[in-house]
């Protein structure tokens, strides 16, 4: 039996199309990615997540010679979070990336396979949503209202 589903998105062409906190977040991120330690892939990535008492923290992608020893802009973020508030839910997450010498116009960089496993884990934990948001460098991005969205077919403790 085959079955279908679908993906509910919003797309932006530009941050001023969002609001006030979200903008926040976009430029949290794209300062975060400034500080991202690529020398390997050139490929910088910076994160902005907002708790629910309104604090904001920002992580960046880290690499290490000895792959895959490196950690993403998001989890960098979160588990620094998870680490210093586990009491706080994530409200929302504002992910920024992209090659370190912007000269084309790239898509808007979602997050990897594992940061949406790490994603779906705070959900699970905070039992709530957690916005998503990811734009490149041209303020072009997705708003997804959940990371099932992006990862519908998902693994969390259930399974256990």
């Amino acid at each position: 039996m085959k079955k279908d589903f679908t993906i509910s998105y919003d797309q932006f062409k530009s941050v001023e199309e969002l609001n006030e906190i979200e903008k926040e977040l976009f430029e949290k991120a794209k300062s975060a990615r400034e500080n991202a330690y690529a020398p390997y892939s050139n490929f910088f990535v910076g994160c902005a997540v907002l708790l629910e008492n309104g604090e904001i923290f920002t992580g960046n992608n880290q690499e290490n010679a000895a792959f895959p020893s490196g950690l993403c802009a998001e989890r960098t973020a979160l588990f620094w979070i998870g680490a210093n508030f586990p009491d706080q839910k994530v409200k929302k997450i504002f992910i920024v990336g992209g090659p370190k010498e912007v000269s084309e116009k790239n898509p808007p960089i979602p997050p990897c396979g594992a940061c949406r496993q790490s994603i779906i884990e705070y959900e699970t934990k905070q039992n709530e949503n957690i916005e998503l948001y990811f734009s490149n460098l041209h303020e072009e991005g997705i708003k997804v209202s959940s990371i099932k969205d992006l990862l519908p077919f998902y693994f969390d403790g259930t399974f256990l």
